[in-house]
């Protein structure tokens, strides 16, 4: 069942800034970047420099955005807090004595919940609601977006956070608006039919063998940077027997935890590893999302694929052409799936995210060389698909149409949490854009159905 939702999640309405708060709404999380920024998608979201100037140039008139974003900062998955609980408690049970950088583990409670926004997550959302409003004024001021979220508590959450930002900065700019809270946002289910922010239908993809190259490539990884942290947590908490695979879920513990303080404030644990360490680990969780959900799986572009030919009909006002993801009921209803709008703000996952990023051809071979599973490779080696710098907690995509002077074709960018992303293969300019036209024609895999038929053979 899909529905017009609007419903008010109840939460008090939080400053945008605090003063002892490490997240503020125009550069995000700040605290300790030489680590926290390292945590792959478990990071807090951050504003990642961009060697293209990402403000709109002086000839030009923004005429559209769509804005794709990811949840806030949430507690672990079920499955995931379960496991977390599980390493404390045998640590608490079987640890024989604590070195005294340690010792605070003798005393943690743990206290994490499962899958939901935590009180920093929900801020994160107000922020960004509120950037996003001061960034587009010229078009938010008399245009409100049309929203969409995946049905998922905690996306729905985060939508209904983002508008609390986006209203407040309305208001500051506009006291006698006749907007009021709480928006209506359409609801997309998980659990049932086709849906553009969540993949769950390509059933080769979901369960067949290349969900497991993923797994694969991280597991080689981690068996070259994990030993010798491991074989360091057995000796200063002795009796612990770490594995490997332990020593992950041990340093998860780390940006868990702080984002589970209101304020962010970095977590004892995040002390016990070096930054080059804090490297390492966020390059595991690169790993996933590259081979998992982005390039270095088959399958993994095609599940963006139902959302990149919706963001083409919004963007050249045409009906959606699609035979993948896409639910024709709604996108064929002016009522949900509305065509000439200026503004459009999308709430979605992290691995649908990168799905989606794959399907535009942000991270071609030729812009990202397959990442290697033995060896660590930079950020900007790798043409930016770096899991923190695409989809921390919080992260979002900005897609811009703008009428530059006399050009009669708009022109196209693509900004990913601040950082202009070079379109490919359509002759970007300078500036990264390519022009509308152009892009469209790019977009080739997305527009005759990635490898949609190969999901179901």
């Amino acid at each position: 069942m899909f529905f017009l939702a609007s419903i008010w999640f109840v939460v008090a309405y939080i400053q945008l800034v605090t003063a002892d708060s490490c997240d503020n709404a125009e550069d995000g999380y700040t605290c300790s970047p030489e680590f926290s920024h390292s945590w792959g998608q478990y990071s807090g979201f951050f504003s990642v420099p961009s060697a293209i100037d990402a403000s709109v140039p002086a000839e030009c008139e923004l005429t559209f955005v769509q804005m794709l974003s990811r949840h806030g900062a949430r507690d672990p998955t079920a499955s995931k807090t379960a496991t977390y609980n599980a390493t404390v408690q045998r640590i608490h049970d079987s640890v024989t004595a604590y070195s005294e950088e340690y010792a605070f583990i003798k005393d943690y409670e743990y206290t994490l919940g499962a899958d939901q926004l935590t009180t920093f997550g929900q801020q994160e959302l107000i922020n960004a609601g509120h950037k996003f409003y001061q960034r587009y004024e010229q078009l938010a001021s008399s245009n409100m977006p049309f929203f969409r979220s995946s049905d998922q508590d905690r996306v729905v959450e985060s939508a209904q956070n983002w508008t609390q930002g986006f209203h407040q900065a309305l208001q500051e700019q506009n006291a006698n608006t006749n907007v009021s809270l709480p928006y209506s946002i359409l609801l997309l289910p998980e659990e049932s039919g086709n849906n553009t922010l969540n993949h769950d239908l390509c059933t080769a993809f979901e369960d067949g063998p290349v969900s497991d190259i993923k797994g694969n490539a991280q597991t080689i990884w981690m068996n070259i940077f994990a030993p010798n942290i491991t074989a360091r947590l057995n000796e200063n908490l002795p009796g612990a027997n770490f594995t490997n695979e332990d020593t992950i879920n041990f340093m998860d513990l780390c940006p868990y935890n702080t984002v589970a303080d209101d304020s962010g404030a970095v977590s004892p644990f995040c002390g016990l590893f070096t930054a080059d360490e804090w490297q390492s680990y966020g390059y595991y969780q690169t790993l996933g999302k590259y081979y998992g959900y982005g390039p270095g799986n088959p399958l993994g572009p095609t599940q963006g694929v139902g959302f990149v030919n919706e963001l083409v009909a919004r963007a050249t006002g045409q009906p959606v052409e699609d035979g993948t993801s896409t639910n024709a009921t709604l996108d064929r209803d002016a009522a949900t799936f509305p065509l000439g709008r200026k503004l459009y703000a999308d709430f979605s996952h992290d691995n649908d995210m990168v799905g989606i990023y794959s399907a535009l051809g942000l991270f071609g071979s030729d812009v990202t060389p397959p990442l290697s599973n033995t060896t660590r490779t930079r950020a900007e080696d790798a043409g930016g698909f770096d899991s923190a710098w695409l989809v921390p907690f919080a992260a979002r995509m900005y897609v811009e149409k703008m009428r530059c002077g006399a050009d009669a074709e708009e022109k196209v960018r693509i900004l990913v949490n601040d950082r202009v992303v070079p379109l490919q293969g359509c002759g970007a300019d300078d500036l990264g854009r390519c022009g509308l036209g152009a892009w469209v024609e790019s977009l080739s895999f997305a527009r005759s159905g990635g490898l949609w038929d190969e999901c179901f053979a």
